[in-house]
């Protein structure tokens, strides 16, 4: 089975809102409607936060370091 990309995922959560925002939804469509949304919200931030672990930060002297060292280092220190 193909994973989903992320621009599907947000497509599949637009349509749910949408859905959620009709006056006409029954109470126990919305529930439905409201639980896959939250499902795929989580899907979401876990695509996210595997996007932030492969991030690199160029540093000032042109190498690469991992984005989680760059923004744990606070402002004004360095690592040298």
């Amino acid at each position: 089975m193909q994973e989903v990309s992320l621009e599907e995922l947000f497509a599949q959560a637009e349509e749910i809102a949408a859905k959620l925002e009709q006056p006409q939804i029954a109470l126990e469509d919305a529930f439905a409607a409201y639980e896959q949304g939250m499902q795929i919200i989580r899907a979401c931030n876990g695509r996210i936060d595997q996007v932030e672990k492969k991030m690199l930060v160029m540093n000032e002297d042109g190498s690469l370091a991992p984005f989680d060292d760059v923004a744990q280092t606070p402002e004004g220190e360095s690592d040298n």
